[in-house]
């Protein structure tokens, strides 16, 4: 019988099942997305309080951009080297140190420092970069082609669940316990998944090789990727996307208190509603992919809603009806947050065979850079057009200019 977390493989193939047994597909998509939901809200956090954290450190809140660039440049790095730690470590136990990392790093957070915070920021990008390389590779073990789009897309919904739980708990235990009590919360979630999840760990990390060294070129993921032509072109695609939807997540709380007069409260929650958008999306368009078989044409069709939804925010203010608002935001939200899973499954696909972890992690390197250079470019946008709203027109150049980099790497790859 299975044990636990666990499901019974015939024999055959390379002969490994009895040593290697497969992981439940429930069990591990269980707990990669609910790793990433924490990862996540321990990420989104900040955003989510902007407005407080800028008159507590007295700074302007156009600077959180800043902030989230520093997540994602600690993301970047730890992306360079995740294949190599899920080879020695396993996929499970590189989960639970993402979350160690994230936990101290909104520890660090707390401190009424802004270098202090700055480095907080940075440890929390250093989990948020683990957690896609070491999730890829057990969901790869569990899944079929049939269903590899949605069951990545369901994963991802933790990108934009851990969005809603930042956006409507965080403001709120802001506003009644003080900004700290906000990032402590995440902290205290991380470390009880910490302990949750340790069962699993023996099992599933059965596959991993305690003699690999962790010597290897930081670099060697990136030049696989960048050898692997078509794995390269949709590292780009990464980049423009990912640049349009944390320029989306992190300046809405503050475009709406600023530009449109919403309470912070209130924006929270429409930061919850474009992020329950993003996760209803990422389900349809992952099902979506599975069904025509096209995941690739799938993404070209999210970077056209986003850039629609960009343009047509530029449009909003103060005195624009609160549902046309919200309507606004969830279709933004259902473009520029839902096109992760199919990415995903579809840089899994491409992956040199035994290399997704290395491949994932190679891709997300330029995806990451997309996040760190898309919030402060939005910022520049924000101190030359001074509003908000119309700084998102650069988002809607940057993803027709997605959508054209994922017209180029289709031409060099098959749908499936």
């Amino acid at each position: 019988m299975a044990a636990i977390g666990e499901s019974a493989e015939k024999p055959g193939g390379d002969g490994s099942a009895g040593r290697n047994p497969k992981p439940s597909a429930a069990a591990v998509v269980a707990v990669t997305t609910i790793v990433q939901i924490v990862v996540t809200m321990c990420s989104v956090i900040p955003a989510a309080i902007a407005p407080e954290l800028a008159r507590a450190f007295a700074v302007p809140a156009s600077l959180i951009g800043v902030q989230v660039s520093l997540i994602y440049l600690g993301a970047m790095a730890t992306s360079l080297v995740s294949g190599v730690l899920i080879r020695r470590w396993g996929a499970l136990r590189t989960s639970q140190a993402a979350l160690v990392l994230s936990g101290v790093g909104v520890t660090l957070m707390a401190a009424p420092s802004l270098l202090v915070f700055a480095v907080g920021s940075v440890l929390t990008g250093f989990g948020y970069g683990l957690t896609n390389p070491a999730a890829s590779h057990l969901l790869m073990r569990v899944t079929q082609p049939k269903t590899r789009n949605l069951v990545f897309s369901l994963k991802q919904t933790g990108v934009p669940l851990g969005g809603v739980a930042a956006g409507l708990a965080a403001p709120t235990l802001a506003l009644t316990f003080g900004w700290q009590s906000a990032l402590l919360a995440g902290v205290a979630l991380a470390l009880a998944l910490i302990a949750i999840i340790q069962p699993f760990r023996r099992s599933w990390d059965r596959d991993r090789d305690p003699n690999v060294t962790l010597r290897s070129s930081p670099a060697a993921d990136l030049t696989l990727v960048w050898r692997h032509g078509v794995l390269w072109r949709m590292s780009l695609v990464g980049f423009c996307y990912s640049a349009v939807q944390l320029s989306l997540t992190t300046f809405a709380v503050t475009m709406l208190v600023e530009d449109l007069d919403f309470g912070l409260v209130e924006a929270g929650v429409v930061l919850s509603m474009l992020q329950v958008a993003g996760a209803a999306g990422r389900l349809i368009w992952g099902g979506a992919a599975d069904r025509f078989g096209d995941g690739n044409r799938v993404l070209m069709a999210t970077g056209l809603i986003a850039a629609a939804s960009a343009a047509l925010t530029m449009l909003l203010s103060a005195g624009a009806a609160t549902a046309v608002v919200y309507g606004v935001l969830i279709l933004f939200g259902l473009g520029a947050i839902g096109w992760n899973g199919v990415f995903m499954a579809e840089v899994a696909r491409l992956a040199p065979a035994g290399q997704i972890g290395s491949a994932t992690g190679g891709v997300m390197v330029p995806t990451y850079a997309g996040v760190l250079v898309g919030p402060v470019t939005f910022a520049g946008a924000f101190a030359v057009v001074g509003a908000y709203t119309e700084s998102f027109g650069l988002c809607a150049a940057v993803s027709l200019v997605g959508v054209a980099l994922m017209l180029a790497a289709r031409r060099g790859m098959a749908p499936g």
